[in-house]
């Protein structure tokens, strides 16, 4: 099954990566509603990026070896984010989420709607798990952040 199609209308382009801008910008949202650096910005560019890609491929037919370049740049933009300092790394959820976030727009830009608004949903609520109701029974971190409570440091996210 392919998603390559010929003749897309223009107005079909315009509506992908309306599409991916939108779902960049809620994930972005979540993250700088609760203070994290990288946000709307950050992840509607990654989004729009991918998807822009990700039309251009389909305009010229080499979906494989653009997807590829686009996982791998997004994936090398996210190893810049984590950062290790005295033991402690930071950085790892706000890359991986970077990083799909460009998956969300490439689906968009493929026509794969429903992988896309998945996606995008999957990560808004993996994003909000810490803050929800008996987190700390499930998450083995969480439990030693709340143990450790004289610590200002934030456990990893």
């Amino acid at each position: 099954m392919t998603y390559l199609t010929e003749n897309i209308p223009w107005w079909l382009d315009i509506a992908r990566i309306l599409l991916a801008g939108l779902l960049g910008a809620i994930i972005g949202w979540q993250r700088e509603h609760h203070g994290r650096e990288a946000g709307i910005r950050t992840y509607m560019a990654a989004s729009l990026g991918a998807c822009a890609f990700g039309l251009v491929s389909n305009a010229i037919g080499d979906q494989g070896r653009i997807s590829a370049g686009i996982v791998t740049g997004v994936g090398f933009i996210g190893a810049g984010i984590i950062l290790r300092d005295a033991g402690r790394v930071t950085g790892l959820t706000t890359a991986a989420t970077l990083w799909a976030s460009a998956a969300v727009g490439l689906s968009a830009a493929y026509g794969i709607y429903h992988l896309a608004v998945i996606t995008a949903l999957m990560l808004l609520l993996i994003l909000e798990l810490p803050r929800m109701p008996g987190w700390t029974r499930v998450s083995h971190r969480a439990r030693l952040h709340v143990h450790h409570s004289d610590s200002d440091d934030e456990p990893t996210r």
